[in-house]
Order: C-alpha cells, then sequence, then structure tokens
C-alpha cells in the first residue's frame, strides 16, 4: 500500500511529504487505520535534541485518530468502520502492563522511541526503496495510514469529532490523568499547574471537573487566559514571592502541583507551593540537573515522575470523551488544525507558542 507521510530524514532537517510504501498487511494482532488527525506532540519535536537514539529517517507522530480499513485476523475486537483514538505502545505482559499500569512498562523506552520491537521493521520505506524506521510510539501518525496494535487502539463513538481526538491519546491524556490518576483529585483538593501549555491546560481542565480548586501559572498572557477560561485562577510566573501567593489562594498550600516545565526554578517554587504532605508531580524530561532548595521536600512532601497520566488508555480516553460531551473537558479549544502538508509551519507555531496543540489533517 502506497500513501503519503510526513518523513523526518535528520535531527535539523525539515519535515519532507513523501509517497511511502508499506509492504505488509497487518499481522495478528494489528489493524489498519486511516488517520484522520494526528496531534503534534513536544516528544515529537524532542527527537531534534536525541541526535544519536531515536533512528532516523523515520515517520513521526503518536496522537493519530482515525477509522479503522484492516484487521489482522478476527481476534482484533475492531472492525473495519471502527473510530478509534490510538496510543503508546507497551509490552502486555511485564509485572507493570499485568497491572494495570502500561505506561510503566519495561519497554516503555524501547518500543516507543528507539526503535520498537526486537527483531520489528516497520515494513516502511520511502520512494527510493530505502527502509524508515520503526514505528514511533507503535504508530507512526503523521501519514495517511498507520499500523498499530489493536490494544492500543481505542474505540471511540463514532458521533465524535473524530479529527480532534488524537491528542487523547498522549498530550491532553497526561495532564487530566496526572489528575485523575497519579493524584486521585476531588472536591476539596487543590492543584497549581506550573506550564498552561496542552498539558497543562488539559490538567486544569480535569481538575475542574473534579470539583478541584486550581491555581495556573505561565509567563504567556494567552496561556493564562486559557486557564482562566477554563476556571483556574491564573498567576504570571514572574509574580513576586509566587509560593507564598499560591499558599495565601489555597488556604494553606496546594495539596498537589503539576510541573510541565521542566524548569529548576519553578520546580522548586511549585514545592513550596505544597501543603505539607503535599505532592509536585513531573511530567517534562529533565536536561539538567535538579538542585533542590533546603526546606523543599520537608514535612511529607513528595516529588514524583508521572509517565501518561499513570493512565489506562482503554479506561481514560472514553471517560476524557464523555467530559467533552457533557461540556466539562473543552480540549476542542485548544486545538488549531492544519493540512499535514503544512507540518513545518505547524511545528514553528508550536515552537513560538502561537498555538497550543497543533493537529494535523492527512486530508486537509
Amino acid at each position: 500500500m502506497k500513501f503519503r507521510a510526513a518523513v523526518l530524514r535528520s535531527h535539523e532537517a525539515r519535515f519532507e511529504l513523501e509517497e511511502v510504501t508499506q509492504h505488509e498487511g497487518p499481522a495478528a494482532g494489528e489493524v489498519v487505520v486511516r488517520i484522520a488527525g494526528c496531534g503534534m506532540c513536544r516528544t515529537d519535536l524532542a527527537v531534534r535534541r536525541s541526535a544519536g537514539r531515536s533512528p532516523l529517517p523515520a515517520v513521526l507522530g503518536h496522537e493519530g485518530a482515525g477509522v479503522v480499513v484492516e484487521t489482522g485476523g478476527p481476534d482484533t475486537g475492531l472492525a473495519p468502520g471502527d473510530h478509534v483514538v490510538l496510543s503508546f505502545d507497551s509490552c502486555g505482559h511485564c509485572h507493570a502492563c499485568l497491572g494495570a499500569a502500561p505506561a510503566h512498562c519495561d519497554s516503555f523506552a524501547s518500543l516507543n522511541l528507539f526503535g520498537g520491537r526486537e527483531g520489528q521493521a516497520s515494513g516502511l520505506t520511502e520512494a527510493a526503496g530505502g527502509a524508515l524506521a520503526p514505528r514511533w510510539f507503535g504508530q507512526s501518525s503523521f501519514a495517511e495510514y498507520a499500523t498499530v496494535l489493536a490494544r492500543n487502539a481505542v474505540r471511540v463513538d463514532p458521533a465524535l469529532p473524530l479529527e480532534l481526538l488524537g491528542p487523547l491519546g498522549c498530550g491532553f491524556l497526561t495532564g487530566a490523568g496526572a489528575v485523575f490518576n497519579s493524584f486521585g483529585a476531588g472536591p476539596g483538593d487543590t492543584l497549581a499547574v506550573f506550564g498552561a501549555g496542552a498539558v497543562g491546560l488539559a490538567a486544569v481542565m480535569a481538575a475542574t471537573a473534579a470539583g478541584a480548586v486550581v491555581v495556573a501559572v505561565d509567563r504567556h498572557p494567552g496561556r493564562l487566559a486559557l486557564a482562566e477560561r477554563f476556571r483556574a485562577i491564573p498567576l504570571h510566573a514572574a509574580t513576586a514571592d509566587l509560593p507564598a501567593r499560591i499558599r495565601r489562594l489555597t488556604d494553606g498550600g496546594a495539596s498537589c502541583a503539576l510541573d510541565t516545565t521542566a524548569s529548576a526554578g519553578l520546580i522548586n517554587e511549585a514545592l513550596r507551593s505544597l501543603r505539607p504532605a503535599g505532592r509536585l508531580g513531573l511530567v517534562a524530561r529533565l536536561h539538567t540537573a535538579l538542585p533542590l532548595e533546603p526546606g523543599t521536600l520537608d514535612r511529607g512532601r513528595a516529588l514524583v515522575h508521572i509517565c501518561e497520566g499513570d493512565a489506562v488508555p482503554g479506561l481514560l480516553i472514553p471517560r476524557l470523551t464523555a467530559l467533552w460531551q457533557a461540556g466539562l473537558f473543552p480540549f476542542d479549544q485548544l486545538i488549531r488544525t492544519y493540512p499535514l502538508a503544512d507540518i513545518n509551519q505547524a511545528e514553528h507555531d508550536c515552537d513560538a507558542g502561537h498555538v497550543v496543540k497543533p493537529v494535523l489533517i492527512p486530508g486537509g
């Protein structure tokens, strides 16, 4: 099967829209999905900073949503015509996977970031015949079609706006999952969110839906305005004595905080914003040492890393779509769509902060 895909050939190159060939049909347990839309995530763009680690040339993209067009046998649980949201890959049989914690799969990094399953090729080649890297996050969905494991495809209501649902498989899943799963936030809880991008604003929406009080911290006035629209208390990151201000707003300190910035300074301020026994979750990868200031972890405060919102995608994605249908999780207000051919403009706008969540439309 031949189709168009956005190929990244080197860590410094632009994406190029090319014709690629998928040489094999779906294996047992796999499905072929016609992509309706794919979100652009910071993790896709971080490949540019990981020279020598993530194999290239590759088709990236891991927030895909689309329609099943072919199945690899009768045991996939899906059928042609099903609408699905695609999420991250996991082995399915390690201790974490069997314990309903697939984001902590023993093979998470190798499966999603560094080349796929042992001995697996993507089956994708470029027009000249050269092989492309194995599936990115089990998807490679910056493309018109993707072949994925059926258990990483979550069936959704066909009445939903399919082209917009892809970010529910990663970015929005991470922010909302941090609130619902990692923190278990509910009425009476207080949450401080540092960084009001796609993940942070998803956390804001989830927390307000759960009945928690939310403070959102960012430097971008437009992001703070969005957070306020979603019923958060906005605070500029340059606010004088920011932790004390948050403690006053939350009657003694936030019960939990989420940092999406990986800024050592803001992480320390987030810790000082917590009440005793409060928890701070980090979702962004740290690229430098994290010096903690004296006293930040006193009195039972805890610092944890959160991967993929500690989510089981097949459980959380339907919950998020139900909240959207009820008007309680308006993630569509964060999205700007681009034709797949405009992927480089989408990347520029994302880097420049002009858009919260770009979504690429192959048919656009």
